[in-house]
Parts: C-alpha cells; sequence; structure tokens
C-alpha cells in the first residue's frame, strides 16, 4: 500500500493512494487508523514530506562506486551521521541553495521508515521494525563538507532532504533500480544490492547505538554519479517499485 502526508483545501491529512485518487486517513499510520473513500484527485494536493521523524540517520559511503569517485575508503562498519528534520521537503518542494556554499550537489537515496519502537535489534528481526520505503534525495554541500571536516553544516541546510512522494509498504530492499535524473539527463543510476551494508544490517547497526522510533528515516546511503546542481535544475529521482520523487532547484532569493 501506498501511504503520503498531503494538504487539500489548506487542511493536512495522512492518505493512502489508489490508482490516480487520494483517501483520507484518520488516526495514526503505525497503530490504529481508518481509510476513506479515496476520492480526492491526486493533481489537486500540496505533497509532504510523509513523515515526521524524531531523527534522520543517513549512511555515508554505502556504495563502493560513491567512495571510489571521492577516492576515500568503503567503511568497515556503517558510517552514519544525522540530517536535521528542519530539512524536510516533500515532492515538489523547492531545494534553496544557501549563499554559505558554491558546491551543492544531489544523492539519490532509498529510505527506510521505521514502524516501531527498537534497541539492539537482531538482523534476522529487522524487518519486523520496517514500516516502508520511500525516496530521499539527501542534498549536500560538498564544499562545506569537506572544509568543516565533519557533515552537520554541509548536510543541514533548511531543505536539503526531499523526501516522498509516497511511503510504499510492499516493497523488496535487495535489488531496486535507483535512478536520478537532472533535467532530463541521467547522473545517476545503481541497484541497491550494491549496497555495502544491505537494511537489516544497517537497522541492526543504527539500534545498537540509539533508539528507533516510528516515523524515523534511514538514509541508506548513495551510489556513484554525484553532481553539482544549479538554480533551475529539475530533479528526477526514481526508485521502481515506489515511485519518482521530483524537485526544482532555487537560489536563496528565487
Amino acid at each position: 500500500m501506498k501511504f503520503l502526508r498531503y494538504e487539500y483545501l489548506s487542511i493536512v491529512n495522512w492518505g493512502w493512494l489508489l490508482e490516480d485518487k487520494i483517501g483520507k486517513i484518520e488516526g495514526d499510520i503505525f497503530g490504529e487508523y481508518r481509510r476513506f473513500e479515496a476520492n480526492i484527485p491526486i493533481s489537486e494536493v500540496r505533497f509532504l514530506p510523509p513523515v515526521i521523524p524524531s531523527k534522520i540517520i543517513c549512511l555515508g559511503r554505502n556504495y563502493a562506486s560513491h567512495a571510489v569517485e571521492h577516492q576515500v575508503d568503503v567503511p568497515e562498519i556503517p558510517l552514519i551521521f544525522l540530517k536535521p528534520p528542519s530539512s524536510l521537503i516533500g515532492h515538489g518542494g523547492k531545494i534553496v541553495l544557501p549563499p554559505q556554499s558554491k558546491q551543492v550537489e544531489h544523492e539519490a537515496e532509498l529510505a527506510v521508515i521505521i514502524g516501531k519502537t527498537g534497541r539492539w535489534i537482531d538482523p534476522e528481526k529487522a524487518d519486523e521494525y520496517i514500516f516502508g520505503y520511500t525516496i530521499a534525495n539527501d542534498v549536500t554541500a560538498r564544499d562545506l563538507q569537506k572544509f568543516d571536516g565533519q557533515w552537520t553544516r554541509g548536510k543541514g541546510f533548511d531543505t536539503f532532504c526531499p523526501v516522498g512522494p509516497f511511503i510504499e509498504t510492499d516493497f523488496d530492499s535487495s535489488d531496486a533500480l535507483i535512478t536520478c535524473k537532472i533535467n532530463q539527463q541521467i547522473r545517476q543510476m545503481s541497484s541497491t544490492r550494491d549496497m555495502v551494508f544491505p537494511v537489516e544490517k544497517l537497522i541492526a547497526f543504527i539500534s545498537s547505538i540509539m533508539t528507533i522510533e516510528p516515523g524515523d528515516l534511514i538514509l541508506t546511503g548513495t551510489p556513484a554519479g554525484v553532481g553539482q546542481l544549479k538554480t533551475d535544475d529539475q530533479i528526477e529521482i526514481e526508485i521502481e517499485g515506489i515511485g519518482r520523487l521530483e524537485n526544482i532547484v532555487v537560489s536563496k532569493d528565487g
């Protein structure tokens, strides 16, 4: 099933998707909820980030090809960092280029949505904690990331985490094609099978450090092909089985 958050007639709701129509949801999608008839045209809503996470946990260098293009080693254990929830925007939202950076880049990624609270999770039981999957763009100010030596500033600007458009609960993360296009030109193309650490191991590792909670996002890393973004660029990130996340790039004054 596909879930989403949307704004319609100035009201924000959870919803579910049936073909090209949205049905309202009342309640907690991670607990008890009620679905209403799908009668809202998808073309009439504004997409919001499909979750409201307590934290966004990201993976660095989880594709060997991406480590190679940056001339760094593949990590021996998962390399994690955090993006603030304030960096979230939805499908159709605008990525704002900050004046502090001269090199903002895209990073197409599969994102995991956690469905229940967990700590010290066995990899073999990790699936029990997954609510679904979505698409993410770990937008990065690469020059600031390199200058600072740690990644909070380069990864943490407002609008630097586009996510959506849907949560797909029926998805196999073991071998799905990820494609990123900028202005219709392919920049990234790879499969999730090329991850260094698969989703189950990531959940086990992260939960050995921190408690994961319903709605938390795990961005599983990006393959090779990351590149610079410029004002008016149109970004399309597609993951087979989930859909397509589209955003536009604007300047601070745009």
